[in-house]
């Protein structure tokens, strides 16, 4: 979609941070499980069932059980590890020629085997199609596909790029049958023919279907008989009502902290609902245009970096569902320091602001509009940015407000440079912290804010991609966080926890809840 990457929705699942319950059913998840289908409601939608299109929460959940890709990553790990592969390697000294080996005996839900075939015949036809809505901006350095024999594939690269194994490992790399899908366009049958755990069954606006794939050879191990998703629009009380009602035994996307707590209120004493918190790697940032005449000035982001209270917000705003985020790069992903927190520090100095905003020789308010959009991000969205408004003009520094637009027509203000202030939210596509950096400041980055900074461009982001040993470019990355932090054109606000609520004797879900942000239908049961 040249290089404009579609922002998917954070999760917006939230709990309290009183009573929640990490790693639920752990003890029990093995031996509770009797084959019984699993019910899960959400609130997002699922966009598409075609890997060449889909690039949001929903559809890359659908892809990540009913495809396969030649690499996945395992429960609680940031590094992909072979699935379809049997094994995978870069070839040389470089990290330019990556070679997979594909298993024996793989074969789709439909009986037809796969071969290295379909893995190039997946990667052309995506790369092909380029479709606005899908993954293919993810493979800007992927040159050529070729298959000496049907086990093996090599992809050929025009830059080096060692974060390419975790870009396939993700459902970007969902391998489709090149007999059930057409090469040069989308299908858009509802139907769906992959090599996953899962098959689809049925997929429908208010529901997808999903049973165990009898052909499946990976490393997956259901432990139940099928999934039913239940989609809810965004509606968060008839989710709530659902879960309530036990129509529904897990609400992993859609409740709000207030209707989580109206919840546990209603279910005190029976212990019939419980809640499991996860780690996530999903951030939120103000982005600041630096072509606005206002948001445009150092003094005034510099200003902005000194009062705002994450503190507050998460207590105030977002109940403790979320912590504080100091830097580009969020926590538990290899890389991130706390660039933010050292050169602004964690509680708001307005005698800093007022220096920053008069060495920019700026007297008098700062007039400021902050730009939202009302459920794209989060329920709270609206009312995290009122809440930014109002430590702002409690400074006595600024005259700010806020303004809210529908998702659509935001996107097209954004492009056209309209607004100075905006919210985004970013659900990484791999857990490394090229993802986190690469399309944010990278060539034809999707900020839309007209940040350039050569030595990230030029330098520190092509020496990283390069590096094969992930942990080696740590100082790099730290080195693209400081300048990030001393140019401000973002200002990282939160990071996500992932929450689901779950009937009792619902287990796995602590295994669906991870940086990877895979989750994993077949670590679902019920006793």
């Amino acid at each position: 979609m040249n290089l404009r990457h579609q922002w998917p929705v954070l999760p917006i699942v939230a709990g309290l941070a009183s009573g929640l319950l990490t790693g639920c059913g752990t003890e029990n998840g093995a031996t509770g499980a009797d084959g019984s289908d699993v019910v899960v409601g959400m609130s997002d939608d699922v966009l598409a069932t075609d890997p060449a299109s889909g690039y949001d929460p929903g559809s890359w959940l659908l892809f990540n059980n009913v495809f396969q890709s030649l690499l996945s990553f395992p429960k609680g790990a940031t590094e992909p590890q072979p699935d379809a592969a049997e094994s995978c390697a870069f070839s040389g000294t470089g990290t330019k020629v990556y070679t997979c080996t594909l298993r024996d005996g793989l074969k789709f839900s439909n009986g037809d085997p796969l071969t290295s075939k379909d893995v190039k015949f997946s990667f052309d036809r995506m790369l092909r199609i380029n479709d606005p809505d899908g993954p293919a901006v993810m493979f800007p350095t992927l040159e050529k596909v070729t298959t000496p024999d049907e086990k093996t594939v090599v992809f050929r690269l025009n830059t080096a790029d060692a974060t390419f194994p975790s870009k396939i490992a993700s459902g970007a790399g969902s391998i489709v049958d090149h007999r059930s899908y057409d090469a040069n366009g989308l299908r858009e049958d509802g139907e769906a023919v992959g090599s996953g755990p899962y098959k689809l069954d049925s997929f429908g606006n208010d529901r997808a279907v999903f049973s165990v794939n009898e052909h499946y050879a990976g490393t997956a191990e259901p432990q139940n008989s099928g999934v039913t998703l239940e989609f809810f629009h965004g509606d968060q009380k008839a989710l709530k009502e659902a879960l309530q009602d036990a129509e529904v035994d897990i609400a992993y996307r859609g409740l709000t902290a207030r209707a989580i707590a109206d919840i546990e209120e209603a279910d005190r004493g029976t212990g019939g609902i419980e809640v499991v918190e996860g780690s996530s790697a999903e951030v939120q940032h103000l982005v600041f245009n630096m072509d606005d005449p206002v948001a445009g000035k150092l003094g005034v982001r510099r200003a902005i970096a000194h009062l705002i209270d994450r503190d507050a917000l998460i207590r105030d705003v977002h109940e403790g569902t979320a912590t504080p985020l100091y830097s580009i790069v969020p926590a538990g992903v290899a890389g991130h320091n706390t660039a933010f927190f050292d050169t602004y520090g964690a509680r708001p100095s307005r005698a800093k602001a007022a220096a920053a905003l008069e060495e920019e020789g700026i007297s008098g308010k700062v007039e400021l509009t902050l730009w939202s959009t009302p459920s794209r991000y989060g329920p709270a969205t609206d009312q995290e940015l009122e809440a930014i408004a109002g430590q702002l003009n409690a400074s006595g520094l600024f005259d700010a407000d806020v303004k809210s637009v529908p998702f659509a027509q935001y996107e097209k203000d954004i492009a056209a440079g309209t607004y100075g202030v905006y919210v985004k939210g970013w659900v990484p596509d791999y857990p490394d912290a090229d993802n986190f950096t690469g399309p944010f400041f990278g060539e034809g980055n999707v900020l839309g804010n007209n940040y350039d900074n050569g030595t990230i461009t030029e330098s520190l982001l092509p020496r990283t991609a390069a590096q094969g040993d992930r942990a080696a470019t740590d100082k790099d990355f730290g080195r693209i966080q400081d300048i990030v932090a001393e140019d401000v054109p973002v200002l990282p606000v939160w990071q996500a926890k992932q929450y689901a609520v779950v009937q009792d004797g619902v287990y796995g879900l602590e295994y669906c809840l991870d940086a990877s942000t895979v989750f994993r239908f077949w670590e679902l049961s019920k006793s």
